[in-house]
Parts: C-alpha cells; sequence; structure tokens
C-alpha cells in the first residue's frame, strides 16, 4: 500500500495540483505572477548565483528528459552503447549538476543571510529556495556517488520504466522497489516541488518573455553608482 501511494497516489496527485492550481491561480491572481525583484538590493550575489544556476540547470533538464523518456533500446539503435551513455549520463550531468547545484547555494544563501533580502522574501519563497536546493544537492549526490558505488542499478531499469508507465496511465511502482534511497528522495521531492508551484513565486517562469528564449546571457541593470 506504501508503495502504490508513493509511486502511484503520490505523483499523480501532485501533478494534478500542479494543473488545477495553475489554472486557480491565473483566474484568481494574475497580477501576483511577477516575482518581487530583490536586484536592487543586491547584485552580485544575485548576477553569479543565478547565471551558474541557469547555465547549469537547462542541460540537466534535458538529460532527465533524454533519460527517463528515451528507452535504451533507442539509443543502443543509435549505437551508443550503455557504458558510453552511462559515463555521459554520470560526468556530463555531474557537472552541469554541480554547476548548477553552486548557484543554488549562492542565491540560497543570499536570500537567507542578506538580511534586507531576507526581509523582502515571503516564508514560501524561503521553502522554495531550502527544497530547491536540497533537490538539486539529492539529485547531484545520486548521480555522482551513488550510480558509482551501487553496482548493477541502471535507472534506465528502473525508474525510467517506472516514468513512462505513469505517462500512459498504466502506472507500476514494482520498478521503484530496488531504486537507492537518495533516487527515491530526488524524485519525491522533484514531485513535491511541483505541487508547490502555483502557490509560489515560481509561476513567474511563465511570464517570462518568449524573446529570452534561446539567450546566452542574463541581462541585470545597471546601477550608475557602480
Amino acid at each position: 500500500m506504501t508503495s502504490q501511494f508513493l509511486w502511484v497516489i503520490f505523483p499523480y496527485l501532485c501533478i494534478a495540483v500542479f494543473i488545477v492550481g495553475h489554472i486557480f491561480r491565473y483566474r484568481h491572481d494574475q497580477f501576483g505572477w511577477t516575482a518581487k525583484s530583490s536586484e536592487f538590493i543586491e547584485k552580485k550575489q544575485l548576477m553569479i548565483g543565478s547565471l551558474l544556476f541557469h547555465i547549469g540547470i537547462f542541460p540537466v533538464i534535458l538529460g532527465h528528459v533524454a533519460g527517463l523518456g528515451i528507452p535504451k533500446e533507442w539509443t543502443r539503435a543509435m549505437g551508443v552503447s550503455d557504458h558510453m551513455y552511462h559515463i555521459g549520463a554520470v560526468w556530463g550531468g555531474g557537472f552541469f549538476g554541480v554547476v548548477t547545484l553552486v548557484g543554488m547555494i549562492i542565491l540560497t544563501s543570499r536570500r537567507f543571510t542578506n538580511s534586507n533580502v531576507r526581509h523582502l522574501s515571503s516564508a514560501s519563497d524561503l521553502i522554495v529556495n531550502s527544497f530547491l536546493l536540497f533537490i538539486v544537492f539529492i539529485g547531484v549526490y545520486s548521480s555522482l556517488i551513488t550510480n558509482t558505488t551501487t553496482p548493477g542499478f541502471d535507472y534506465r531499469s528502473t525508474i525510467s520504466i517506472w516514468f513512462r508507465s505513469l505517462l500512459i496511465f498504466q502506472p507500476q511502482a514494482e520498478f521503484m522497489a530496488s531504486v537507492p534511497i537518495a533516487f527515491k528522495l530526488h524524485i519525491l521531492t522533484g514531485f513535491l516541488i511541483f505541487a508547490m508551484w502555483p502557490f509560489t513565486r515560481l509561476v513567474h517562469v511563465w511570464s517570462v518573455p518568449l524573446n529570452y528564449v534561446g539567450r546566452s546571457y542574463i541581462l541585470y541593470r545597471k546601477d550608475k553608482r557602480d
């Protein structure tokens, strides 16, 4: 019963809250979507942390999409052996994961230790930052440590199959039975942040202008006094 709740009911519940929550907030709080900017309070840490986070997070997201969505039979058919894929996933994903983690550490430290930034932050801001930091940390730990210290474990033969079974509404919770605890924590907290998303400043992601997509840099206002 616990397995069914964690790997079937909980994921679907989180996604349902994600969708319904966004619809509700859009209908009743459109003007609250834009996040309060703390750029004018402190810029240096914001610029460095945000830049590192964005440099790392996009390859990490693409890696998750490929690892969870593409069966190993497909990559083999393209001439990519399981060993080659594993090396690329562990070290390539690990590198960009570390870059993302450093960015999140800087951003989270800034929000908690800078008194002015913290004063501007709501309780949900602090919770979201802490959750994101943990999710990124446990993801990096899973990639670099758990993957290399758990012989015989292959997330594409367990987590990926389970995830794709959710997408086609034929959930197979049994594939998560042998998954190491670090991966399980990463997955569960990942779904939880999706459930929290509509009720936090994370919704401002959907308000970013389309012309920002594809930029390899982030613009920051420059104070004339600098």
